[in-house]
């Protein structure tokens, strides 16, 4: 086995720790999400093992996170982005940020037509802002029901239950960014039009 491919395998476990302490998980948390035994785990991450292909797909699919990422796969140079949309609803959201913790991006298309289903509002941990690229976007905040046209931005605590469907026949596209609760925005400058 050459120097550079046991460096890499040796990278690995430690990549892994750090994946589940940013995650807060324990090792029983993942042996649970995995299938596999703690005592399995705990050797992966201390470098006294080195994973297999299966045992990587398994952590990748649990960390949310590409497989290049836990292996530190060099890079090829090819700027392109391949996010795989999810489909929800009926709502198309296309992943813009690779890494979980810290901020999420995500750009969702809603279909043409008003949104017939009642809101069924959820909360969570976080912070949410949302820009509305084309379209109009039925935002529901708690008691309030707004609408947001083209252009216009929102944010809020997900502690508060919301719900987002489209306002109108068009389709609707907006950006959302998810932050960590407690983290708001900040806006360093101001457009002004003259």
């Amino acid at each position: 086995m050459s120097d550079e491919f046991e460096a890499v395998l040796s990278a690995i476990g430690p990549r892994v720790r750090e994946l589940r302490h940013r995650r807060n998980l324990s090792l029983a948390e993942v042996a649970a999400a995995t299938g596999m035994p703690i005592s399995t785990l705990s050797r992966l991450e201390s470098g006294l093992r080195k994973p297999g292909l299966e045992m990587l797909l398994r952590l990748a699919k649990t960390y949310q996170v590409p497989l290049d990422e836990l292996v530190d796969a060099p890079q090829t140079g090819d700027p392109r982005v391949y996010p795989r949309p999810i489909n929800r609803n009926g709502m198309i959201i296309v992943p813009l940020s690779g890494r979980p913790g810290g901020l999420q991006a995500f750009r969702h298309i809603l279909p043409a037509g008003p949104n017939d289903l009642e809101p069924d509002p959820r909360s969570h941990e976080g912070y949410h802002w949302l820009c509305v690229l084309d379209g109009r976007l039925r935002v529901v905040l708690g008691d309030k029901e707004l609408i947001l046209n083209t252009g216009e931005v929102a944010e809020f605590d997900t502690h508060l239950p919301h719900w987002f469907g489209n306002a109108d026949d068009r389709p609707a596209e907006f950006l959302s960014i998810l932050g960590p609760q407690g983290e708001r925005f900040r806006i360093k400058a101001r457009w002004r039009p003259t």
